[in-house]
């Protein structure tokens, strides 16, 4: 599946991501540094009704919002591996509970670790098609 994504589409897309994805929790992002991974993720978010505030976890490695399910409050993990330098080190940090927790997981750089990543990842790589443009295709569902 795939979108091409600007400013102004940027929510539908969130939107029909999640419909597209239902059921599915943890969410591999793949993507060069300035693809927009955050941004997209941000969106996600936004969609989902987070009402923290929603930023780059590069140097506190996972952030985890909550946001509400039909009257439940429900958890969403959102975790930037571009710090860890190898699986051992994610595992430390809690990356592996949060993977296998039951709530949503959205992981920017997850090749830092790929091995502790559950068989029913959903991959998602985003690139540049122009200043304005990005490419989003997601593998896995």
């Amino acid at each position: 599946m795939e979108w091409l994504i600007t400013l102004d589409n940027i929510n539908a897309v969130a939107k029909e991501f999640w419909e597209k994805t239902e059921g599915r929790i943890v969410f591999a992002f793949h993507g060069k540094i300035g693809a927009s991974k955050t941004t997209f993720i941000h969106a996600l978010c936004d969609v989902k009704g987070v009402k923290d505030v929603v930023g780059s976890p590069t140097f506190s490695t996972i952030n985890e919002y909550e946001y509400d399910c039909e009257g439940t409050k429900k958890v969403l993990f959102h975790m930037d591996l571009y710090r860890i330098k190898d699986e051992e080190e994610a595992r430390r940090a809690g990356v592996e509970d949060a993977l296998y927790s039951g709530y949503i997981c959205l992981v920017e750089w997850p090749e830092k670790a790929a091995g502790i990543f559950p068989d029913d990842k959903v991959d998602v790589f985003i690139e540049l098609v122009d200043d304005r443009t990005r490419r989003l295709k997601i593998e896995g569902i």
